[in-house]
């Protein structure tokens, strides 16, 4: 656990008890504040108080005597679509409101870091897509080659449930838009931004809250290094805003996945299965991605790009990162191989929650027998319209079964309604050199209560029809 610093006998109210909230009034406990917790969930609260926490209606204003902050989960709006009424107390009463994040940034580092050989990093990753996987990835390759790491913030454990730093040791934090919009302290030594796509858009207000959000990270974090995806023109414009130095591009690394970058910068790029580093206009530097079962498509390649450079960044060796990269097995519910049986393989991407994600994976394949749907957002599956020849039946699930059925046309498809059934369907119809791949294009929470549980469901679904 990191204990909150500067809080020491001060009340701090904390809005939200599921995980990070949770983990933040624990930590600021540790660190000597007083929290004050107030969850809308009544289990939430029970669990709370089980763990000597006090709990106090922070709807009612005697809840709010001598409390200096609030602290919000990511899960809870402050702005957009409408704040949460509790945040707009904390505003009507000058209360400073702060997220778990800002928490980290301002108690991760201590006075006992005069001790240490090497000083210890922190690096952030965000996006739209990818974000997960390339935080697993450099954290496995930076095990692999016996550095000392910890993971956590949007994957993993939570940002104050880590360990206090050790000499030389690097932290590896996923960080999603949520996150990042409220945190009152940003300072990664390194940042990478992967790419941008429409999602959240309700809780940002629109795209550019969107962008804003994870701009900030840069912007407020001032990274010594800037990993920048240029795939998207949010992060052609960022890698130009962070550039300093126009010779040398620094601090930014372009990466991309598709795009041959040779600028005079620093450059990481995969075209065709193979990556490139590029310095000063030559390569120096090149590896075949086509063979890494852990990292399939060129959604992957991008993912690999920035871990490499990463990787690089920390300078390490190219061949070194290379051997993680091929010993890298793979996220669960990422583009997740789960099963061969006759020919036909098994693909869970239950994290594909947007039709750009799903593009990925629709990309990476073909013959796919498609179980797509859930809890549709904004334009449905309209957008991958020209991936629909790859599709040789799409099995339809949840909320959004009647609309990607009018949106599919021609395709051959079936309302199955559930993932049990679809699985059931596709395993039917297909035949050897297939691929059944869920990459739903939606949200999980009509019929789940996160991706994670949709996709174990593929995957018990899968067991059962090929078990035989």
């Amino acid at each position: 656990m990191i204990p909150v610093r500067g809080y020491d006998g001060h009340k701090v109210a904390v809005l939200g008890l599921g995980r990070s909230g949770l983990s933040a009034a624990l930590a600021l406990r540790a660190g000597g504040a007083i929290p004050v917790c107030w969850d809308d969930n009544e289990g939430a609260r029970t669990n709370a108080e089980a763990k000597g926490l006090l709990v106090a209606d922070l709807n009612k204003d005697k809840s709010w005597d001598d409390v200096v902050s609030l602290i919000v989960s990511p899960g809870i709006p402050h702005l957009y679509p409408e704040p949460h009424a509790i945040v707009q107390k904390a505003w009507g009463m000058g209360v400073v409101v702060d997220n778990d994040i800002g928490l980290f940034f301002r108690s991760y580092a201590t006075p006992d870091w005069d001790k240490l050989d090497v000083m210890p990093k922190i690096i952030c990753i965000t996006g739209s897509n990818g974000k997960s996987t390339t935080t697993a990835l450099i954290a496995h390759i930076l095990k692999q080659a016996d550095k000392p790491v910890q993971m956590g913030g949007n994957i993993g454990r939570g940002v104050l449930d880590l360990d206090p730093a050790s000499d030389g040791e690097i932290v590896v934090l996923e960080l999603s838009s949520y996150q990042t919009e409220l945190a009152r302290a940003l300072a990664p030594d390194m940042a990478v931004f992967m790419n941008l796509s429409p999602d959240h858009l309700d809780r940002h207000g629109g795209i550019g809250g969107y962008f804003a959000a994870k701009r900030r990270l840069f912007a407020e974090g001032g990274p010594d290094k800037a990993i920048i995806g240029v795939d998207e023109v949010e992060g052609r414009y960022l890698a130009n805003q962070v550039r300093q130095d126009s010779e040398t591009g620094d601090p930014v690394i372009a990466i991309s996945s598709g795009r041959k970058l040779q600028g005079r910068g620093w450059s990481v790029f995969a075209r065709k299965g193979f990556l490139a580093e590029w310095r000063k206009g030559r390569q120096v530097a090149s590896i075949d991605l086509r063979g890494m079962q852990g990292l399939p498509g060129a959604h992957n390649h991008q993912n690999a790009c920035a871990a490499y450079a990463v990787c690089r960044a920390l300078a390490m060796a190219p061949k070194v990162i290379e051997a993680g990269l091929q010993s890298y097995g793979g996220l669960a519910h990422r583009c997740q191989i789960v099963a061969q049986h006759k020919g036909v393989i098994y693909v869970n991407d239950s994290k594909a929650t947007n039709a750009d994600a799903a593009q990925k994976a629709l990309l990476t394949f073909k013959n796919i027998h498609w179980i797509v749907g859930g809890q549709p957002k904004a334009g449905g599956i309209a957008s991958l319209a020209p991936l629909f020849n790859r599709v040789a039946k799409a099995y339809l699930v949840g909320d959004a079964a009647d609309q990607f059925a009018d949106q599919l046309g021609d395709v051959p498809h079936v309302k199955s309604g559930t993932i049990a059934a679809a699985v059931e369907a596709a395993a039917k119809n297909a035949k050897s050199g297939d691929v059944v791949l869920l990459a739903p294009a939606c949200a999980s929470f009509d019929q789940f209560k996160s991706f994670e549980a949709r996709g174990d469901a593929f995957v018990t679904a899968v067991q059962a029809v090929t078990s035989g």
